[in-house]
């Protein structure tokens, strides 16, 4: 059976970014203590709904700001997950943290009670763009951070960066990449800056109070940041993330790779027993339905009480989901053995017309791959070109 993945959302914050459009909360950190329990109370029910016992190979706690969490609170959860679900010998527990929120103290008991990898949320090392984007800590924060990370006993850090900021310069953005590699982490993720709707910075951009971040200056800075990346000896595995050899992150290649994975929390999103579904947003209506006994009528794995969305998937849902994630990995890619294995058809049974114009227009290419002890593999990846135009590829496999 394939390994599940465990995702819980902790959507609190002390300040909520201007860019930021997550499902996150500031102000409310006196509910912390009940949203933990109700956290819990559905951990618990999803793991007893199930059929048999769940293994699961990565656990991944996102928001948000983690780390206002108590190392005692994340303690409670996790022996709520080690009772209800079989944790693999060898998993991967992942925190999100921002620099500046976490002491050496803490981060010694995060790591004794089983969380391995961290991914820091940086952003930026120059000081008038953290500034802009209404971070708190700077970037003495960030390396005080890793140094105690270090010193407690953790050996796989990631480091989120955003580039593509408005009146952000070349120059500005390859001191940060380079301050970054000073640090060693295992593992870099780096996402240009959308201006979603809604958000303050979705609007100051439609007033003409915030200047557009020019598209061919992101490109730019992109692909120097993929040549840079790949001399310090880390590869690209996916479109905005690069790794040592052997330090990808497991717990989003479940994502990629179509496989299933459980949400818990306000606001997760989960995938598993043919459902796609999502839980109530607002902190107090997730409580409240996790709090209420008459609530807990029957909900079929993978639901909960706390479920406010869900749709049963489709195999055409499933074959456009599995592209548009799977292509996004940039050497692995979709092979054909496995897209037929899943679906029972070949990608070019299913997709030829699709994938004839994209080859055509130089965005995807087939490769040929020949793993040790095995069968060479076709595989249909991106181009160097198609990387910068990656949703134009993606939006050709939806119906």
């Amino acid at each position: 059976m394939q390994p599940y993945s465990l995702y819980f959302h902790i959507p609190f914050c002390k300040h909520r970014c201007a860019y930021c459009d997550f499902n996150t909360y500031a102000g409310q950190e006196s509910l912390i203590p009940a949203y933990v329990n109700a956290l819990r109370r559905e951990t618990e029910f999803v793991g007893r709904s199930a059929s048999d016992q769940i293994s699961v190979h990565t656990v991944f706690f996102g928001g948000g700001t983690p780390s206002l969490l108590s190392p005692a609170q994340f303690e409670s959860i996790f022996k709520t997950i080690e009772k209800n679900f079989d944790l693999s010998g060898d998993f991967e527990n992942t925190i999100e943290a921002n620099p500046g929120t976490v002491s050496f103290d803490e981060l010694k008991k995060l790591r004794k009670i089983g969380i391995n990898r961290i991914s820091f949320g940086v952003q930026s090392a120059n000081t008038e763009e953290l500034r802009m984007l209404e971070r708190a800590h700077d970037f003495f924060d960030v390396i005080d951070a890793v140094g105690a990370a270090r010193k407690a006993g953790f050996d796989n850090l990631n480091l989120d960066l955003i580039y593509g900021l408005p009146e952000q310069t070349l120059e500005t953005w390859q001191t940060t990449v380079k301050r970054i590699l000073d640090l060693h982490p295992e593992h870099i993720s780096a996402y240009a800056l959308t201006l979603e709707h809604g958000t303050p910075f979705g609007r100051w951009s439609s007033r003409g109070l915030l200047p557009l971040p020019d598209p061919d200056l992101a490109a730019e800075m992109y692909e120097w940041t993929s040549d840079t990346f790949g001399a310090a000896g880390y590869l690209q595995y996916e479109i905005s993330n690069w790794a040592r050899p052997g330090r990808e992150c497991v717990h989003n290649l479940q994502y990629w790779r179509g496989l299933p994975y459980l949400a818990f929390g306000a606001g997760g999103h989960g995938y598993a027993g043919g459902y796609r579904y999502s839980n109530a947003l607002r902190i107090k209506t997730y409580i409240e339905r996790m709090s209420q006994p008459s609530s807990f009528i029957f909900h079929p794995f993978p639901l909960s009480p706390a479920t406010v969305n869900q749709h049963k998937q489709t195999e055409a849902d499933d074959m456009s989901e599995f592209m548009m994630t799977g292509l996004r990995l940039t050497k692995a890619g979709v092979t054909e053995s496995d897209f037929r294995s899943r679906f029972g058809r070949g990608l070019r049974d299913v997709y030829p017309k699709e994938i004839e114009e994209l080859i055509g227009f130089g965005l995807l290419e087939w490769h040929k791959t020949t793993p040790k002890g095995a069968e060479a593999l076709d595989v249909l990846r991106l181009t160097q070109r198609g990387r910068l135009l990656g949703n134009q590829v993606f939006m050709r496999f939806v119906e």
